[in-house]
C-alpha cells in the first residue's frame, strides 16, 4: 500500500519503512499525516482534500541533521570584491511505519 502525504508544502509518494528527509520539526517520537491519496495493486481512495479515515504514522529517527552545504557569492564587477558565505538547512530523518484506511 502506497500514500500521497504532504508536508511542509512538498507531496511525497510513501510506503512502509520508506526513509525521509523533511524540513525540520519540533516533533521527537511520532508523527501523524492525513493522505491526499492512498492506492494498492486493487484500490484508490482519492481524498477531497484528504482521505477521510485515512493516516499515515511516521517515527522520528535524527531530529535535527544537516543538508547540503549551498555556496552563496556576491560579486561586484571593477571593484575587485567577492564575498563567500554557506548556508546548511536543518532537516528531520523519518521511517514511515504504517498506512491504513478505515
Amino acid at each position: 500500500m502506497q500514500a500521497v502525504i504532504e508536508i511542509s508544502g512538498q507531496q511525497f509518494i510513501v510506503a512502509k519503512g520508506d526513509e525521509l528527509v523533511i524540513d525540520r520539526t519540533n516533533s521527537d517520537k511520532t508523527m501523524q499525516f492525513e493522505p491526499l491519496l492512498v492506492f494498492d495493486d486493487k484500490q484508490t481512495h482519492v481524498g477531497q482534500p484528504t482521505v477521510k479515515g485515512g493516516k499515515v504514522s511516521a517515527e522520528v529517527v535524527d531530529k535535527e541533521i544537516k543538508g547540503d552545504k549551498v555556496k552563496i557569492v556576491k560579486f561586484q564587477a571593477k571593484k575587485r570584491v567577492k564575498k563567500t558565505t554557506g548556508h546548511r538547512q536543518p532537516q528531520t530523518r523519518i521511517i514511515i511505519k504504517s498506512i491504513s484506511v478505515k
